[in-house]
């Protein structure tokens, strides 16, 4: 089997390395010389008359390169020609003449001298004449096509290629004069069999070929985008020079003038809309400037200057809608009513916030909704979760690449009305942040002697929010700043008690859902008490989206029967619910069902609404110690700290042992301590479950309480009666201890939930515990002779029947 080439002897020469160059042999090249070692490898070789090994580097940052920094393959070349030039550099012609391979460095000063293994390549095989010959052809015509996309291209070149019949010798010529990767000229240099040679090339090449065409395809287009536009600047400077002469305008300016002119603007707008305009004639069209000031001027324009919709003032069409689409909700009605009443006497009313409050799915935002559309106005909705940037509200400066109006103008430009409703949803939950504060903004915005002439920072001119009705809705407002809370009217939407639920059910939520999963009454029937049952054991919330969820499972098991087992109708009763919504989630009368020692429960109140609290507290003996726990807030923490402190104080009176500070270690747990907890209302209930855990005496059943204590027994005022009262009344409390001073709170307490507790105004902790203790644990001093206390005479609380130690009964 022969070879394509042949290894012959071995010669020791200087070593050039190379730096983004490769030499090919048979191929006459000149490059500069400028490291010193290179020049003086250059003389060595002129000086003992030898060829020089040119081989490339590996990594052209090396200055110093030794043996593992060059490749093996080089070329053995001969020195034809060495000129000086200015400074130390040189400039050589070299020929390549025949491969080398290197086969040790063996020295690197004064230059590069290593031993060369010279590498002569025999003819190829006659068997691949007919394939070489398809590929030479092929070559051929590529090299053409590059030799027309190349810019800079010696002619003669392509001629010497061409009057070229040795694949290996073509393969060398093109690679060495054509721009390519080092290091595919490397992979060209070191293939030694002249096929596999010309083949590796052949692919390099049409790689080049198309690279190049997509250059120019590039470059061509890129020409035409200039030429066009240099073509449609100065066809627009000629028009625009013509239209002087003429004394015409542009059709786009006459257009944007014609609408300034229709529009009813005020004077000062007027005014700043035809300046802009001057500057928008005075630019070329297809100039950044003149974009900005098109699209400013559109968005001006487009702005509902002076149109108002025919506003309804009648009372009873507003209360007409607002009972048709919300069951309850009588105070917030009574409001919205009396609003609508001053408004029907007084035309001219303007600058009126309100703020709708309450826990969520309760409907403050269906409510503001229906006010749109009873009293005729446009509704534009702006949820204000989680905005932490200024310019949301007042926008961006025009000068700005994306500018735009804020949100305010834009839900103007939505409704198309000046006198729209906007609804400003959940802005209990905005934030800050670098950018600005959100909140800060709307300062202005909600301040009916501000809004008269609210500037967007895009806009830049006065815009008239008075006529806007802004409805806000939050679920708290300790995170709305104050003086933003002093510029709205507070009306607070309440938990739903259970029947409220039920008649929502029926009338809203049912109805609803059977349209929207495709069901008739007829095919669907809920009895009343699976819809009580559905209320109070798989949904625990203030508002209904839960029990709108539940209704939505039941509509879907409905309609699964209807379609696979051809049932005409279905009916659910409070028995068949497991077989709709699985096993009850809740149990809301096992809380109250046994009389357990250490263990009270309080009550709290949440952002959506109020929630059954258990205290327990665990005694055992130790050193006197005191854990808490439960993610308790600091304030939390002290109310325990204070309870231990007054019992420590009245342990004879308690049946206490005088020394359980010493001996007992007391454990005091709140359930579900992963959800924080704080606030100081838990105090009554702590110190209750600390005495029942002491004393052994459990704490009668179906009795909660709310309530601060102090270092001396004295009960304290609590908020968030309401809400309390409502978690009580849905989890089957019957007794609810509170502090005498919340006694005018028990007006603002739905007449249902008041009904179904029966309330015990205490103003001593002894007075708790002999009300929620089973036996009473010390005797209450009887009550001072004289004028009566103001709660006490207060109507919200009817005559109190004195009950065990001197604490009133409200029943």
């Amino acid at each position: 089997m022969s070879k394509e080439w042949d290894i012959l002897h071995t010669t020791t020469m200087p070593v050039i390395a190379l730096r983004g160059l490769t030499v090919f042999p048979n191929v006459l090249i000149h490059f500069e010389v400028a490291r010193e070692i290179s020049v003086r490898a250059l003389e060595a070789a002129m000086t003992a008359g030898s060829p020089v090994f040119l081989v490339g580097q590996k990594d052209i940052g090396v200055e110093g390169p030794g043996a593992k920094d060059l490749y093996q393959v080089g070329t053995i070349s001969n020195i034809r020609q060495i000129l000086r030039m200015p400074g130390d550099n040189v400039r050589v012609m070299v020929e390549g003449q025949s491969r080398g391979r290197l086969l040790q460095l063996l020295r690197n000063e004064p230059h590069l001298e290593g031993e060369v293994q010279e590498i002569s390549i025999a003819d190829p095989p006659a068997r691949s004449s007919a394939k070489i010959e398809a590929l030479m052809r092929s070559t051929y015509e590529l090299f053409q096509d590059y030799a027309e996309l190349a810019p800079k291209l010696a002619p003669d070149l392509l001629v010497h290629v061409l009057a070229s019949q040795d694949p290996g010798h073509i393969a060398d010529y093109i690679a060495q004069n054509i721009p390519m990767r080092n290091s595919d000229k490397q992979s060209i240099l070191e293939e030694l069999r002249p096929g596999r040679r010309l083949e590796k090339l052949h692919r390099l090449l049409e790689r080049e070929v198309e690279i190049l065409s997509l250059d120019q395809e590039i470059q061509e287009r890129a020409r035409e985008q200039v030429n066009e536009h240099q073509r449609d600047y100065y066809l627009r400077e000629q028009l625009k020079a013509i239209q002087t002469e003429l004394g015409e305008e542009a059709d786009e300016i006459e257009e944007y003038r014609e609408r300034i002119a229709q529009a009813k603007l005020p004077d000062e707008v007027r005014e700043k809309l035809n300046k802009e305009l001057g500057r928008l004639a005075k630019q070329s069209y297809s100039s950044s400037e003149s974009s900005v000031l098109r699209s400013y001027l559109d968005i001006c324009l487009e702005l509902p200057w002076g149109k108002k919709t025919r506003e309804k003032v009648n009372v009873a069409a507003v209360k007409k809608v607002l009972d048709q689409d919300h069951f309850g909700l009588d105070k917030v009605k009574e409001r919205i009513l009396e609003f609508v009443a001053v408004k029907q006497l007084s035309p001219e009313l303007k600058g009126q916030i309100i703020c709708l409050v309450g826990p969520p799915g309760v409907g403050k935002t269906s409510v503001a909704m229906s006010m749109a559309k009873a009293m005729n106005r446009k509704l534009a909705r702006i949820s204000l979760g989680g905005v932490s940037d200024e310019a949301e509200i007042r926008g961006h400066r025009k000068t700005y690449v994306g500018a735009m109006p804020g949100r305010i103008i834009n839900a103007i430009n939505q409704a198309q009305s000046c006198n729209p409703l906007i609804l400003l949803d959940e802005i209990d939950k905005l934030s800050y942040d670098h950018r600005g504060d959100p909140a800060s903004a709307l300062l202005e915005v909600l301040d009916g002697e501000q809004n008269t002439t609210f500037r967007d920072n895009f806009l830049e001119i006065p815009f008239d929010l008075s006529d806007v009705l802004f409805i806000t809705t939050a679920n708290t407002t300790d995170t709305i700043p104050r003086p933003l809370l002093d510029r709205m009217e507070m009306i607070e939407l309440s938990s739903y008690t259970d029947e409220e639920k039920v008649q929502i059910a029926k009338k809203h939520l049912l109805p609803k859902e059977l349209k929207r999963h495709g069901l008739t009454k007829a095919q669907l029937k809920v009895s009343d008490g699976a819809l009580r049952e559905i209320i109070s054991a798989y949904t625990r919330e203030s508002g209904v989206r839960v029990l709108e969820r539940r209704m939505a499972a039941v509509c879907r098991k409905a309609a699964m029967k209807v379609v696979s087992d051809g049932v005409k109708a279905v009916r659910v009763s409070e028995k068949d619910l497991e077989a709709y919504l699985g096993v009850p989630r809740y149990h809301p009368e096992r809380q109250a069902l046994g009389e357990r020692v250490g263990v009270v429960n309080g009550l709290a109140w949440t952002s959506v609404g109020g929630e059954l609290l258990e205290v327990e507290v665990n005694v055992v003996p130790g050193s006197g110690k005191v854990e808490l726990t439960g993610n308790l807030g600091d304030v939390m923490k002290e109310s325990a700290h204070a309870a231990l402190s007054f019992i420590r104080s009245r342990a004879g009176q308690l049946n206490v042992p005088a020394d359980f500070y010493k001996e007992k270690d007391i454990h005091v747990h709140f359930p579900e301590g992963a959800v924080p907890k704080d606030g100081p209302s838990a105090g009554i209930a702590i110190t209750t479950a600390m005495v029942s855990a002491l004393t052994g005496v459990p704490v009668r059943r179906g009795l909660a309480m709310t309530g601060e204590v102090t270092l001396r027994g004295r009960v304290l005022p609590i908020g968030g009666l309401k809400e309390k009262t409502m978690a009580a009344f849905r989890n089957g409390i019957k007794t609810v201890i509170i502090p005498a001073d919340n006694a005018k709170d028990l007006e603002e307490i739905d007449q249902t939930v008041r009904k179904a507790l029966r309330f015990v105004l205490v103003e001593q902790a002894s007075q708790v515990l002999a009300q929620a203790l089973n036996r009473p644990v010390e005797a209450v001093p009887p009550r001072r002779r004289g004028r009566p206390r103001k709660s006490e005479a207060m109507p919200a609380v009817p005559p109190a029947s004195q009950g065990e130690g001197g604490s009133r009964v409200s029943q």
